[in-house]
């Protein structure tokens, strides 16, 4: 019998692919999205999309605003960064971080999970190409999967021993791209783009498109999206 894991689905392109990993695992999928206040709300119609496509047991969107607390351009009225360098991306941790996301993230995916009696979650972070963002990096993935089994009735009781999968955590966004497109991820539901127009078009320049454009061109496949510029 298939065992439920929980996927945090944002609609991008990594957690579509991690999505599609676990469940050629075999795993059955819940899916988890979040509307917390983001100015890319389009993302969560991708992942509404993306969660159909993978024939999730149930999609879940949580509401959490984290627009009161601002502070990120991707919650509060701050100009997101466009056409910016490799370099200039590794220069250190950008505007577009939001604070303590994933921790809330993953709380939340950790109480749905014990209430699905589910041990295991899935997250579509990388330590590659991804910005500079702090809670991507696996020593913070085996922090908080030490937490989750100290902080939690099935862990403390041990019915259950929490897991927190990263599958493409050392992965390229080239490599990211190849396995999803072997395992038939269709990434024309996907959206990445932090600040896209009022039609849900791709700026094609934030650091969210450069890196996807980037991906696809170094995996020799064409992206579906269509972007602004």
């Amino acid at each position: 019998m298939p065992k439920p894991a929980v996927i945090l689905l944002s609609g991008g392109l990594d957690s579509a692919t991690t999505a599609a990993i676990a469940r050629v695992q075999g795993f059955d999928l819940y899916a988890l999205s979040f509307d917390y206040g983001q100015r890319h709300r389009f993302e969560l119609d991708s992942a509404r999309r993306v969660a159909a496509s993978m024939g999730v047991q149930r999609h879940a969107t949580v509401v959490i605003d984290l627009a009161q607390f601002g502070a990120s351009a991707l919650t509060a009225d701050i100009a997101v960064p466009k056409g910016r360098s490799a370099a200039e991306m590794d220069a250190g941790i950008p505007i577009t971080y939001v604070p303590a996301r994933n921790t809330v993230f993953l709380s939340l995916a950790l109480a749905y999970a014990e209430v699905l009696g589910a041990a295991d979650i899935f997250l579509g972070v990388n330590a590659v190409d991804y910005s500079g963002y702090p809670d991507c990096r696996p020593e913070y993935i085996a922090a908080f999967e030490k937490l989750a089994n100290l902080a939690t009735k099935a862990g403390v009781e041990g019915t259950l021993k929490f897991r927190i999968h990263t599958p493409l955590i050392k992965m390229s966004k080239a490599e990211i791209i190849r396995c999803g497109t072997q395992l038939n991820v269709d990434y024309s539901l996907t959206h990445s783009c932090y600040d896209p127009d009022p039609a849900g078009l791709a700026c094609g320049r934030c650091d969210a498109c450069v890196l996807r454009r980037k991906g696809f061109q170094e995996a020799g496949l064409e992206d579906p999206l269509d972007y602004a510029s």
